[in-house]
């Protein structure tokens, strides 16, 4: 048995499993031998002595041809009784290219898991179970980003549009990546609505990046350069209009109440398009030290 972490090619031997047969099973498939056996003994006895009339010219072509099929139905049903006996038995009849015993790699890539050891029990798969996991194996120069959008978001995405992915087993590395896939559907999670997004990531030789990195997706919405801004935590609002206002320090050393227009917000600075200007002294109304004292003006 392999490993976890072996490279594995698409038809290679990855384990074998050793069939524990029922034994009510076997005894039946030993049973439907044994009465096949004394059928086809029989149908033998009765097909050599219609041979030897039909050679004489006692009986019609037609008797002897119907006593000739019925043993030859005989032996082919001996031999199907006998390969189920062996199935049953072995796991094989040892007539096909493979034993079902014989656990083969349906793709080639990096055994992953294997949540089973030597000597554990494996319950094939039917229509009643899954059956029993031997291994799992991925391609591991193909690596896919999956994560979940709030339903404010989503609305801004666009499949093939370009990212950056960061892997939090790796520090100041971003791998570039493109969004393939977002869900038309949204799960509900802690109250808020998620979509699931799926990309591409184009991998760096110099990094061996492992399957179940944690990950966080850099997505460009929309980009400024060269703009005024402040800090969001500078802006105030009015109770009544909602509007968003800041405090602009006068000639007396007071402050006076002006309305701003904001343009793009990265979460933290956002741009001011109307309202104040790079030389205005914005007051900081909930400084909580002395550094906050200082102009926060971008």
């Amino acid at each position: 048995m392999l490993l976890e972490g072996a490279k594995v090619k698409k038809g290679d031997l990855i384990a074998t499993v050793r069939v524990v047969p029922n034994e009510q099973s076997l005894i039946s498939a030993k049973g439907t031998v044994d009465n096949v056996k004394i059928r086809l003994s029989n149908a033998e006895v009765s097909y050599k002595r219609n041979k030897n009339l039909f050679e004489k010219g006692v009986i019609s072509r037609a008797e002897y041809e119907a006593v000739e099929l019925a043993y030859n139905q005989g032996k082919q049903d001996l031999k199907n009784a006998q390969n189920n006996y062996q199935i049953i038995k072995k796991g094989s009849s040892g007539s096909g290219a493979s034993a079902n015993t014989n656990i083969i790699a349906q793709m080639s890539g990096t055994i992953l898991e294997i949540p089973v050891k030597e000597g554990d029990q494996v319950i094939q798969s039917n229509n009643f179970n899954a059956g029993t996991t031997i291994a799992s194996i991925a391609d591991m120069s193909k690596m896919i980003f999956e994560g979940k959008v709030d339903e404010s978001e989503v609305g801004k995405l666009l499949k093939n549009t370009k990212i950056e992915i960061s892997l939090g087993a790796i520090e100041n590395k971003k791998f570039p990546a493109v969004l393939n896939f977002i869900a038309p559907k949204g799960t509900e999670e802690a109250g808020a609505v998620q979509f699931k997004i799926k990309a591409d990531v184009s991998l760096d030789d110099e990094y061996f990046i492992r399957a179940g990195y944690s990950a966080n997706a850099e997505i460009v919405l929309e980009r400024k350069d060269s703009v005024l801004s402040i800090k969001e935590s500078l802006l105030q609002f009015d109770r009544k209009t909602e509007k968003p206002f800041v405090e602009i320090k006068n000639a007396e050393g007071k402050f006076d109440k002006k309305d701003v227009k904001l343009g793009t917000s990265d979460g933290v600075n956002v741009e001011i398009l109307e309202g104040v200007t790079k030389e205005d002294e914005i007051k900081i109304w909930n400084k909580t030290s002395k550094e906050d004292e200082e102009d926060n003006m971008n």
